[in-house]
């Protein structure tokens, strides 16, 4: 399949939300004339791997057009382990699924690769080898369109990447046997956020998916996994992504030997960064930010101007409706509010919304200042993912883009399962990855 793709479109973009900036590459003539006559339903994947600022947004190559996709819906606010779904039917041509072998130990997940080319059986091997590597898991990735959505998707192994995801997606027995039997797993803010019901059949490319389960993989931008069989279907690229756990070492680290080691042009993201302060902090603390000894000069933070710049670019947004993954300036989601509205005072923050809650110190809430970002953990199939942000107005009262069939308003801020309120630093926010 891989030698038939059309086009491998941008690796890794540069954090969608937070994986969301996006690298280009460049094509040859003949694979461009091929890119302009592929039917344009797979787009390209992953943002730049929190690359140019972001981190779990690569953009992934795009799969093959050419190929027959499957699309998925998701509607329940269940946790993955409740969720009472019917098991899938054999995929087209009575072919039985492979069968799930059961969970018998769990894996962290700490950084994400992606490439334009499938990763060689050598090259996995020398991953492997890396000092503080501990396992490393194979998988297929790119940004396909599903339900009229582009969305980051994995191609897996359902038997071993499932020792990788958070444990009541790992534990779920059935979720995993209609992803190998080819139902579509899509995490809970696409299908509560994005409109995607739990159960909902679509079609893409000819093929018709169906939404088995909500199953956050606490990967970033990853909002969909499919099993290897059916990421052939969509004409998702083969072998050309990894996950890597590696619990005793820096991320960070190991993050750029993984770049020296890969062959040109793959990206590695952290798939849980945290906060990096600047080198030298000295000077007025931000709201005893974490309760932490280091302190954050004012010069840490945007300025007052910018902050009014933001919030005036935001507010002015009102009403604007919410679409799953969009970026404004007509329509935004969450994530791409905070980072539309902040890029207007030429501040860069990261796309995705995990990666924006390590952009600065955190703040006490009743601390916090006009311009400070909110969070909310809403996500029931994993309960520490950050899954929801808004921009603190002042008085009480927040700027946000809450769901698919809402608009942009300012409302009274809520505590429910609040997360922590940050403040930006422009300069750590940059450096997200």
């Amino acid at each position: 399949m891989f030698e038939r793709r059309p086009r491998v479109s941008d690796l890794i973009r540069e954090a969608r939300h937070d994986l969301a900036y996006r690298p280009r590459l460049r094509y040859s003539y003949r694979t461009a004339r091929l890119m302009r006559r592929a039917v344009p339903i797979l787009a390209v994947l992953l943002v730049g791997v929190l690359a140019t600022g972001l981190m779990v947004f690569t953009q992934m190559p795009k799969a093959d057009p050419g190929a027959e996709a499957e699309a998925e819906t998701v509607t329940m606010r269940k946790s993955v382990a409740t969720v009472p779904t019917q098991v899938a039917t054999p995929t087209r041509g009575g072919t039985a699924p492979e069968p799930v072998a059961p969970l018998t130990s769990m894996r962290q997940p700490h950084l994400f690769v992606v490439a334009n080319r499938p990763l060689s059986a050598t090259v996995v091997a020398k991953v492997a080898q890396l000092s503080g590597v501990r396992a490393v898991e194979r998988a297929d990735a790119a940004e396909v369109v599903l339900d009229g959505k582009p969305v980051q998707t994995l191609g897996v192994n359902p038997s071993t990447f499932r020792a990788y995801t958070p444990k009541p997606t790992a534990r779920s027995d059935r979720l995993w046997r209609n992803v190998s039997a080819g139902e579509v797993a899509v995490s809970f803010v696409l299908g509560n956020d994005g409109g995607m019901p739990l159960g909902k059949t679509f079609t893409t490319a000819g093929r018709n998916l169906r939404v088995g389960a909500y199953a956050t993989m606490g990967m970033g931008a990853i909002d969909a996994v499919v099993s290897r069989p059916t990421a052939r279907a969509l004409g998702i690229p083969e072998n050309n992504a990894l996950v890597v756990s590696a619990p005793k070492t820096d991320s960070a680290k190991l993050r750029l030997t993984l770049l020296r080691a890969l062959p040109k042009g793959a990206q590695v993201a952290v798939i849980n960064p945290v906060l990096v302060a600047p080198a030298k902090t000295t000077g007025e603390t931000a709201g005893q930010a974490t309760g932490e000894a280091t302190t954050w000069s004012a010069s840490s933070f945007m300025s007052a101007s910018q902050v009014t710049t933001a919030l005036t670019a935001a507010i002015g947004k009102l009403g604007r409706p919410y679409v799953w993954g969009a970026e404004g300036p007509d329509s935004f989601d969450c994530s791409g509010l905070v980072q539309w509205a902040y890029a207007q005072a030429g501040i860069k923050v990261p796309r995705v919304t995990h990666q924006q809650f390590v952009s600065g110190p955190q703040v006490p809430l009743a601390q916090a200042q006009p311009g400070d970002l909110l969070f909310w953990r809403h996500d029931p199939t994993n309960p520490g993912y950050v899954s929801h942000v808004a921009i603190y107005w002042g008085n009480g009262k927040m700027l946000h883009a809450p769901r698919t069939g809402d608009v942009v308003k300012l409302v009274p801020v809520t505590t429910r399962n609040f997360a922590g309120a940050v403040r930006i630093s422009p300069e750590v926010a940059a450096r997200v990855r």
